[in-house]
Formats: structure tokens, sequence, C-alpha cells
């Protein structure tokens, strides 16, 4: 079957809610025709299309009011024989869910320490001091409150660099919150063919090969450590996580600036959408506060200078914001279909609604100014979501305490959601927790994830003075109470090279 014969049919008019795979559709007049894979509901009023290009290409998904129309073709396609990859029968019905979530961050070495410290306004961020960072201009860092190395037993710390270990506590936190055995899947009575890791990470081991350089001039070939090599590769942290907990369906690793973490849990959300694999371990890691590191972004103009105050240095949308603060840690959760949550009696902390992503396509270190890519993303999440801007109670935003990207987030969210915005509380974690790059996102979705489940919105640490114009509710001094109207939290993740994601948690 190709276009021209199903353009010679006849054309009537169903609407979205009649549609059955095998209808012929045009969403577009400038696009190729689509065909219907797959329906779903996603909501009483909406319903989600599983399309695929009559002419080839990847598969689509869209989120659609059940009454509206379309153009459907009068000649049917039997989508089984087409070009493009197969679906499962309809994989959006897979509700997904959070059972189990785990952090280590500058706030504490778990998740409870995360979400008590956030509540308090506390600050994790301090002077960095010894070897290297001396002398550099700019000595601001918020460090993981704990050492990892040292909660780990000796053997295996020093197999692992530090981004690994943060991501191996963090996952072994989420799996004992989410009720599973320690032990692993085989304990935990779970497939391990059904389950997946999926973590992001922007750098990775990459200060291990810094290390051995060091090593290998002062100390010559014999000092450099022969687990160096799979020490430095980005996939390290997810292949431990795989290791500690035998999981073996899929070990994924997701490179996306500061957007890694967010997209992490996205790519696990679709995995157990289309049916793949049943649980994923999903989240996102950094420790790159290494003098390298610090001194390049410094050379960037991108960090805070305030040395001199280091608990007032990252100051998320506040009118006296002078640049972000390097942080480390990570952030994971356990992702499950609910109905395999549900035959396992598991704890459920809120669905996993939907994801967003997308691309500026402007430039390596600066939003695009209108803040196009980042309303796009968050477009996604909500259609996704099978949501509207209606349904949002809270939003958890990116803002890393830069002067452009605050306002550039803050445009493209009043302009998504007109004069709702206000009426939409905001915060923004950074101000607690520094920037902690490729986990960031992973963390804050776990902060996000326990404002649905507790009900309470965080203060924005170091916001005093808000800077005017910016058309945002922003919750600041004192923790405020979830909003009784709408059920949809978003978390944001914008990065370097214009890579924007976005995460849409439902309350249950």
């Amino acid at each position: 079957m190709n276009e021209e014969s199903v353009m010679g049919g006849a054309c009537h008019l169903l609407t979205t809610g009649e549609l059955v795979p095998g209808d012929v559709i045009a969403t577009d007049p400038d696009r190729p025709w689509l065909v219907v894979v797959g329906t779903a509901p996603a909501t009483e009023t909406r319903t989600r299309l599983y399309l695929r290009p009559l002419t080839g290409g990847p598969d689509l998904e869209r989120v659609l009011p059940r009454y509206e129309r379309q153009v459907v073709r009068a000649t049917r396609v039997d989508p089984a024989g087409l070009s493009g990859p197969a679906r499962s029968a309809a994989p959006g019905a897979r509700r997904v869910v959070v059972t189990g979530v785990g952090a280590l961050s500058p706030l504490g070495g778990d998740a409870p320490h995360l979400w008590q410290g956030l509540l308090d306004g506390r600050c994790g961020v301090g002077l960095v001091e010894g070897p290297g960072f001396d002398g550099l201009p700019v000595r601001l860092a918020a460090r993981a409150s704990v050492d990892p190395a040292a909660l780990l037993p000796r053997p295996v710390a020093r197999r692992m660099n530090r981004s690994a270990q943060f991501a191996l506590l963090a996952a072994r936190e989420a799996w004992r919150d989410a009720g599973l055995d320690p032990a692993g899947t085989a304990a935990s009575g779970l497939r391990p063919d059904r389950t997946g890791v999926s973590m992001g990470t922007i750098i990775g081991g990459a200060p291990v090969l810094v290390e051995s350089r060091l090593a290998l001039d002062e100390r010559g070939p014999r000092a450099v450590s022969p687990h160096t090599t799979p020490m430095i590769v980005p996939s390290a942290s997810a292949a431990q996580i795989s290791k500690d907990l035998d999981i073996r369906g899929q070990c994924r690793t997701f490179v996306s600036a500061c957007a890694s973490g967010t997209e992490a849990i996205g790519q696990g959300i679709d995995a157990i959408r289309a049916g793949r694999i049943d649980l994923v371990v999903a989240g996102g890691t950094e420790a790159v506060i290494t003098p390298e590191i610090l001194a390049a972004f410094a050379a960037m103009r991108a960090v805070s200078t305030r040395n001199g105050q280091p608990e007032h240095a990252s100051r998320p949308f506040d009118a006296a914001r002078d640049g972000f603060v390097l942080g480390e840690g990570a952030g994971v959760i356990v992702l499950e279909s609910e109905e395999h949550a549900r035959a396992r009696d598991a704890r459920v902390y809120c669905e996993a609604a939907g994801w967003g992503l997308s691309a500026d396509a402007h430039h390596m270190a600066a939003p695009q100014p209108e803040g196009r890519g980042i309303e796009a993303a968050l477009r996604t999440a909500l259609a996704d979501a099978g949501a509207t801007t209606g349904d949002v109670a809270h939003i958890n935003a990116h803002a890393t305490a830069t002067v452009e990207g605050d306002r550039t987030e803050a445009l493209a969210l009043c302009r998504l959601f007109g004069s709702q915005i206000r009426d939409v509380p905001v915060t923004a974690n950074k101000g607690a927790l520094g920037h902690l790059q490729g986990g960031a996102g992973a963390v804050e979705a776990v902060a996000a994830i326990l404002t649905l489940r507790n009900g309470l919105i965080p203060p924005t640490v170091g916001c005093d003075d808000p800077e005017d114009g910016l058309g945002l509710d922003i919750v600041r001094e004192s923790p405020r109470a979830l909003p009784p109207y709408g059920d949809v939290v978003l978390s944001n993740s914008f990065g370097f090279g214009g890579h924007n994601a976005v995460l849409a948690l439902r309350r249950m």
C-alpha cells in the first residue's frame, strides 16, 4: 500500500475517539499521511494515538481531544505490513508509577535528609580547599554531605569512580524504598530480564583520567590503576547498578548535558510503556568538583563569584544572581508498570505520567532567547501526560541562577501558561543544592515526587529579591501547601547545547 492508492480513496470525517488501527489520517497537510497502529485512552476527554508515517519512518504518539475530527481515507491499511518499528498492542495502556526514591546530595546521604533539608531552607554550598583549588578565582561548590567511598567496602569503592559510587548508593536506597530485596532481582521475586537501568550523566568518570595523568607524570606507568579504563566511561554508573542488583533486561546511559538525568527517567518511562520491561531503576549522577572543571566554568563566567558568601551564592530567580554553583550527587527512582506494582502490593508515590524532549538548535552554552525549545518540551510533556496547563499544580524549575537562563525559562512558562501562571507556585532547588549537572534533574525529580507525596512545596533558597518582570509565583522563605486544584507537577531540566527535558508527574 502506498500513498497514491490511499489518496485515491474516499474521504470522510471521524472523531479521534472513533479511530481504529488501520485508519489513515492527515494531522497536517504538509506532513505524510499517518496510519493508526494503536489507540489508548489518555483521560476521559483525550485519547492517545500511536501513528506510523505511511511512507516509512519512526512511530509517533499524539494525545488529542477525543472528539477532535480528523480526515480519514476509506481505504484501510494493514499496520503490520508497513515499514518501521513494530509496537506491542496499545503500549500506552501501561500506566507507569514511581515506587521508590533514593538520593545522595549536599543536604544529606539519603532522600529523607534531602527532603528535610529542602523544607528547612538549608544551603549545602561551601568553600572548597586543597591542592589545585587554592588560587582559583571561584572556590564555591556544593559537595555531597557524605563521602560515598566511606559507605562502601574498600575493594568495591576502589573499582568505581565517585559518580558511580553516588549512583550505586542512591540506587540501593531506591530499591529498598520500593520494598525490594537488597540481594537483587531474583531475591525480590523479579525476572532479571524484565528489569532495566536507565542513568544519565555528563562527564562520568573523566576526573579519573586527570588523576591517572598526574600519577603517570609523577610516578610512572606502574602508578596508573588497572581499573582506570572501566572507571572513565560514562556508562560505568549504570553498569555498576546492573551488576549490583542483577538487572539484565536493559542497561542504558544518556548523555544530554544538564538534562541527562531527566531524559534517563523519561526513556525509562517509554521502555515500560512499550512493554519491553516491567521495572526500571532510573536517575542521574555526577561528581566533577575538580580544579579543572571549576576553573573552566569560571573562565566561562557561568558560576557565582561570591567566595566570601558561599551560603548566599546560588540565587535562582533573584535579581542579584550571578551564576550557578557546581554541585555533586545522585538521584534515583524506581519506575514500574502499574499492574506490576499492584501485583506485588508495592507502595506507589505517584504516576510518572509523561515527559517531553526538545532541542534549541541555537547555541552551545546559551538558551534560545525566546525559550521556544523550552516551551516545546513543556508542551510535549503535557500532551504525553494527557494534561493541559490547567492541570498543573506546581513547577519545579531548572533555574540555575544564571541571568539569561532563569529569565528564558520564566519567559517560556509565562507564554505557555498565559495568565494561569500566576496561580502555579514555582520552586527551584539549586539554591540549596547547587547545580548537580547530570544528577540535577534526577535529584529534583525526587524532590518533585516527594512534593506530590507530602503535599508541601519547598522554598527557593537564595531568592530573597525576585527579579522584576519574571511573572512567576516563586515559593520563598518557607514551605507552602500544594494547591488543591490540579494534579500534575512538572520538573524541568535544560542543558548546554540546547537539550531540554521535562517530566510530568501526577498525584494518585
